[in-house]
């Protein structure tokens, strides 16, 4: 999800500027409706929705003009796979408060891995945690809501702090268990919010400390969402694109 996709038109479907084009996308249990912007008299660009499970689904391109009909101009097939990110993004989801996968994901510290890979992993696993259909009742802390905030333990915050991941961090604060994560020492009494203060991470102290503080500026072009019963609208403020998700 949130990948650019490109449309060429044919010469024949070149047409007048008061027609609007849309993707639709239908899969085994969800369809998706996304609006497109112009680039030129032949190209289109929208956004790829972030689908339910990885499947092969049918794309209509659709083209609407005020008082006519809506015609389907072409169909392809589009296929959603499993990446790394997303299988990454599931082992976190998963793990939420096992202390032995945590713990195990340490070992991912000790090899530091380049600023620019960081960044990489950073922006690919918080896409994929943003689209992953988490149950009602997940949270960053773990099943297990009987444990005490003084108890010591390893948390998914401490693990996106310790790397450096500014948008996972921010994503696992809006979540069920992500503010009361920050005041939970690990077994070297380190909080979420010391080990950012600690290894200089100056701009992820600030969004754990700062009241009101905001999403990263390298998320403020990407999707906003708002969900209504089986609906879904989702706006993509660098292209300024909508798209629409609703259970088949």
């Amino acid at each position: 999800g949130d990948s650019v996709i490109t449309v060429q038109l044919t010469e024949e479907d070149k047409v007048e500027d008061d027609v609007v084009f849309y993707l639709v996308f239908t899969g085994s249990t969800v369809q998706h409706c996304t609006s497109t912007r112009k680039i030129n008299p032949g190209s289109l660009e929208t956004i790829s929705p972030g689908h339910d499970c990885c499947e092969t689904v049918k794309v209509a391109l659709c083209a609407s003009r005020e008082g006519h009909p809506v015609l389907v101009v072409a169909e392809e097939s589009f296929q959603f796979v499993q990446d790394e990110a997303y299988d990454a993004a599931q082992f976190l989801a998963t793990c939420a408060g096992n202390q032995q996968a945590l713990n195990f994901t340490r070992f991912l510290d000790r090899s530091r891995p380049p600023a620019a890979d960081v960044d990489f992993l950073d922006e690919k696993v918080a896409l994929a945690f943003r689209h992953l259909k988490l149950p009602a009742e997940w949270n960053v802390l773990g099943a297990d809501q009987s444990l005490a905030e003084n108890v010591p333990r390893e948390t998914l915050m401490h693990f996106a702090v310790r790397l450096g991941l500014l948008r996972l961090t921010w994503f696992l604060l809006q979540q069920p268990g992500g503010r009361g994560a920050l005041s939970i020492h690990n077994n070297e009494g380190a909080t979420p919010v010391s080990l950012a203060l600690e290894r200089g991470y100056q701009k992820l102290h600030q969004l754990l400390t700062e009241e009101g503080a905001r999403e990263p500026d390298s998320w403020s072009t990407l999707s906003h969402t708002v969900h209504s019963g089986d609906y879904s609208v989702k706006h993509h403020r660098g292209l300024d694109v909508y798209l629409l998700t609703a259970e088949a």
